[in-house]
């Protein structure tokens, strides 16, 4: 990597040039100044890398990969090296680290500078400044991103990160007016404890960066709390407010903490519904699709016949109108809870993840309202690990989610029967899932493997 992160620096520096010298001229023309800008802010941040030592952090690795990617587009004559840009400033993001922050926002000033009316340019520019705890640059941002979003949908994410933004200040605003107005009632306080309290109050803005704004306003309520007591009513409100603001500045609210009256299902749950009955699983598979939404089709019908029918992570080839009774999924990466939110109709819906920090946060923020009658608890949430489940130990690698739904089945015991339809391709499961499905196998036909499972 030593050697790596060296030569693209080395690329990096002969196409932008290095920090405070303007880049050459190249024949035929050359990227746009703000593209050249971004790739010198690139190679700052890759010279502080290898000055920091060897790179161990696979985040930083991609990101130094999507530098690459920005600096090959850079260096091809007519070729449009934006989105690049846009991937490189999102990489960073990702990353998670100060440094990355705001080079993700340098970037997003140079795609902005780019092309002003850029709605992934300037939802970049929100989620950097976000990041950064300037919740009121980034409201700015996230508007002229929605200006510009004709795509209603694909704005709500951003339209509750605006409220939640605008309510941490609220709280801020109505604390500090409070604090005026017990003051002015307030005629026989200490005065050395009620100058303090004026400092802190003046520190208080919600246009200070989120750690600032936290930092001032646990000093007021600190004070305000050594002076009048924990009895005061004008105390308990402002600690309310304190508490309410850190609860916005740590997530977004759930619109709907009831999730449309959806109920919490754990594993005894789980076994009752499936006690009896005949489950299948059915792959996401073009072929399969295709199969099973032709009208009149054996594998439509087939899939009729079942009592449950369990479908697996986001579907790419079934029809949206797909009957679901089950719906299993697996958090991945380093960021799970970014994901697509999970609107398709299903019955119940298992979430598989760990930690348990990163499921909660997947659930709040993937789940929607309505979408689903059952949720998975947290006893469901790593049943191949769970020493009350399964135990396996962590040392046999990532399981698809198809394996880890038969495994589950297999553990409980109590369906009638359960098949697997269109898996039948080498690549549906790894050597070892298909070795465990083997060994169960009772029968199999051109549509589906049969296992049974008592």
């Amino acid at each position: 990597m030593g050697q790596t992160l060296t030569g693209l620096l080395t690329s990096v520096r002969a196409i932008a040039g290095r920090p405070g010298t303007p880049a050459q001229s190249r024949p035929g023309g050359g990227p746009d100044q703000a593209l050249l800008a971004a790739l010198r802010l690139c190679g700052d941040h890759l010279s502080a890398l290898a000055a920091a030592g060897p790179l161990t952090d696979a985040r930083r690795t991609r990101l130094i990969a999507s530098i690459g990617a920005l600096t090959t587009a850079c260096s091809i004559p007519g070729a449009d090296a934006f989105d690049a840009l846009l991937r490189t400033g999102q990489q960073a993001l990702d990353s998670g680290g100060e440094a990355e922050a705001r080079l993700a926002l340098a970037l997003a000033d140079e795609a902005t500078a780019l092309r002003a009316r850029s709605k992934g340019a300037w939802r970049l520019r929100g989620n950097a400044l976000d990041a950064l705890g300037r919740g009121e640059e980034a409201i700015t941002a996230y508007e002229r991103h929605l200006a510009l979003q004709q795509n209603t949908a694909a704005s709500r994410d951003v339209e509750r990160r605006i409220a939640t933004l605008r309510a941490a200040g609220d709280r801020i605003d109505e604390a500090l007016t409070l604090f005026r107005a017990d003051t002015r009632a307030d005629t026989g306080a200490d005065k050395g404890a009620d100058t303090e309290a004026f400092g802190a109050a003046a520190r208080l803005s919600r246009h200070l960066p989120a750690a600032e704004a936290r930092a001032a306003f646990t000093g007021l309520v600190r004070l305000r709390t050594a002076e009048h007591g924990t009895g005061d009513p004008a105390v308990r409100r402002l600690a309310a407010l304190y508490a309410e603001h850190r609860r916005l500045s740590d997530r977004d609210p759930v619109a709907d903490p009831l999730l449309g009256g959806a109920e919490p299902i754990g594993v005894p749950g789980l076994r009752r519904l499936v006690a009896g009955r005949t489950v299948c699983l059915v792959a996401d598979t073009p072929r399969t699709a295709e199969q099973e939404q032709r009208p009149g089709s054996p594998l439509a019908a087939l899939i009729e016949g079942y009592d449950l029918v369990v479908r697996c992570d986001e579907a790419r080839h079934t029809a949206p109108a797909a009957r679901t009774d089950l719906h299993a999924c697996t958090l991945r990466g380093d960021t799970p809870w970014k994901g697509p939110r999970w609107d398709r109709r299903a019955g119940a819906r298992l979430v598989f993840g760990d930690p348990l920090p990163h499921w909660r946060l997947a659930l709040r923020g993937r789940l929607v309202p309505g979408a689903q009658d059952r949720v998975g608890d947290a006893t469901l949430r790593r049943p191949l690990q769970d020493p009350a489940l399964l135990g396996e130990e962590a040392g046999a690698g990532p399981a698809s989610t198809a394996y880890t739904v038969l495994r589950l089945l297999d553990f409980l015991g109590t369906p009638a029967r359960v098949d697997l339809i269109g898996f039948e391709g080498p690549a549906a499961l790894s050597p070892r899932e298909r070795e465990w499905v083997g060994t169960r196998t009772a029968n199999t036909d051109d549509t589906a493997v049969r296992i049974t499972l008592r």
